[in-house]
């Protein structure tokens, strides 16, 4: 058996927060470079050039991407070889709050929606579990936008609506969201499933390498006419039109019920923050 020490755990999740909050990964960067390139619209390319500017100071600055660093949400892959003497996630919240505190960030959730207290220090984090062979703990977080969240849906559509009603209802969320979640966008699609699980897939869909392809041939050819579809939708960066209106589309699908065909979208705006870490454990 083996055991990663609850301060490794801590000390990962602060780290990781608050590089993810000040750094965008190199791929996302390249995908807004190529995009402004290709961006004809003159409102358009001014915004993108903003966009990659601000990368560009935050970095050398050492400061946020946004004044929004959102909710955490982590998947968490556990090695079943792994043995825990703590509670996991008392020690990942710990480490949001160290690294929401000490790395300056804004604290954005409340105890209750309706009483709207502030928390002070961002936690707790949403948090999914999953387990894998081995004696690994993989951290996949990121710190979510509430504009691009809020601007997100699920439906729960007939069979009979098929691929043109996938298709339509995602259209419809990016044409009603239009500037609002601040695109160019990410753009994940759960199908499949049941209420809940559609939205699970939907946001792991965020979580995919921003240049890889779906697996599964139905879901690949479906991120491939949404992408192209979406972007000529004239909403464009910040929604001030344009050809750039998403950077990618991730469509991720599960089996469901014959009576039915869930959908969501989960949108993420151009600032899109995520980290992943590794850590192996010693044996205990």
């Amino acid at each position: 058996m083996y055991k990663i020490e609850r301060q490794l755990v801590i000390d990962t999740i602060k780290a990781m927060i608050i590089e993810a909050t000040k750094t965008l990964d190199k791929t996302i960067v390249d995908k807004l470079e190529y995009a402004f390139d290709k961006e004809v619209n003159i409102l358009g390319k001014s915004v993108l050039a903003k966009i990659i500017e601000n990368q560009k100071i935050a970095k050398e600055e050492n400061i946020p991407l946004c004044q929004d660093t959102g909710v955490l949400v982590c998947f968490i892959e556990i090695g079943r070889e792994l043995v825990f003497d703590y509670d996991l996630t008392e020690a990942i919240n710990r480490g949001v709050s160290l690294g929401y505190t000490d790395g300056y960030l804004r604290k954005s959730i409340v105890r209750h929606p309706l009483n709207r207290i502030n928390t002070l220090d961002n936690t707790p984090a949403v948090i999914h579990y999953d387990f894998i062979e081995g004696n690994e703990l993989v951290i996949h977080l990121a710190p979510k936008g509430g504009g691009s969240e809020n601007m997100s849906s699920l439906k729960m559509l007939s069979p009979a609506d098929g691929r043109d009603g996938i298709i339509n209802f995602v259209l419809e969320t990016i044409k009603n969201a239009g500037g609002k979640p601040c695109p160019p966008l990410i753009v994940g699609v759960g199908i499949g499933g049941n209420f809940e699980h559609v939205a699970y897939i939907a946001k792991k869909a965020l979580f995919r390498p921003i240049n890889d392809q779906a697996k599964v041939l139905e879901d690949r050819l479906l991120e491939e006419e949404l992408l192209e579809r979406i972007n000529k939708l004239n909403v464009g960066p910040m929604g001030l039109g344009g050809i750039t209106t998403a950077l990618a589309v991730k469509v991720n699908s599960a089996p469901c019920h014959i009576a039915a065909l869930p959908v969501a979208v989960n949108l993420q705006c151009h600032s899109a923050r995520k980290k992943e870490v590794t850590l192996v454990g010693t044996i205990a």
